[in-house]
């Protein structure tokens, strides 16, 4: 039971029967069955789950429940979960949070996708880690759509030429884009309708018609996220409730 498409497939009885046998509190099995009910029109190819602060275990629950990607913000607190849940088959880790020059080489050895890609310098570190390794690693081009100083990224008409650089080095793969949009309703709408139109834009590139990712949507907006066009959505409190919850 993995969470991509085929979950949908799912019914939330199974859910709840899998929360009974293995004895996970409900409140997760129950966000994850509300947000099944909420995206079941329009599904995205990927949930991720947003897991910054979430304890390792609590993870484990969710991998039982069907997810299988995790999106960390700090490296040290993910290669502490990476390993205690190293006999999980199939668990796919995703960074997503700000890139420091000194990590790429544990980003590009530990995980199996970095999202938050914003300059060829940084993309060109990643690959030259990567070397060696057997599959290349999946990245994202974040973009700073918002144009707010709080949130990374580089600015949209980058995107084409870094979109280049990244495709001429041969330990990553380009899968798309990411960004976080402005948390203004109205000002959120027009983010994510540029953030489509950019994806769409890359594309039609003949160098880049195999892209397949744009993740765009939080918990405060993947529905608007999904009518946008959102293949992956990254969910942190819907799924896991406040951080400093403990009864997950």
């Amino acid at each position: 039971m993995i969470w991509d498409q085929r979950l949908l497939r799912v019914t939330i009885v199974d859910i709840d029967h899998f929360a009974h046998l293995c004895r996970i509190p409900m409140p997760l099995a129950e966000r994850l069955a509300h947000v099944q009910r909420e995206i079941t029109n329009r599904p995205p190819q990927r949930l991720l789950a947003a897991s910054k602060g979430v304890a390792a275990e609590t993870l484990r629950r969710a991998y039982v429940l069907g997810l299988r990607h995790f999106g960390e913000n700090y490296l040290q607190e993910a290669l502490d979960k990476q390993m205690a849940l190293k006999d999980l088959d199939g668990i796919v880790w995703h960074f997503i949070g700000r890139i420091q020059r000194n990590k790429t080489t544990a980003l590009a050895r530990h995980f199996d996708w970095v999202e938050s890609v914003d300059r060829p310098l940084i993309a060109e570190r990643l690959n030259t880690a990567r070397t060696g390794m057997v599959e290349p690693l999946n990245v994202l081009i974040e973009v700073a759509i918002s144009a707010e100083d709080s949130k990374g990224g580089c600015a949209p008409e980058e995107v084409p030429e870094l979109a280049l650089a990244i495709s001429r080095l041969s330990h990553l793969r380009l899968r798309g884009l990411m960004a976080l949009v402005h948390p203004q309703p109205g000002q959120a709408d027009a983010d994510f309708r540029r953030m489509a139109e950019l994806f769409l834009a890359l594309q039609q590139t003949p160098v880049h018609a195999d892209l397949d990712t744009l993740s765009m949507g939080t918990s405060a907006d993947y529905p608007q996220a999904l009518r946008h066009g959102a293949t992956e959505i990254r969910l942190g409190t819907t799924l896991f409730g406040a951080r400093t919850q403990e009864s997950l």
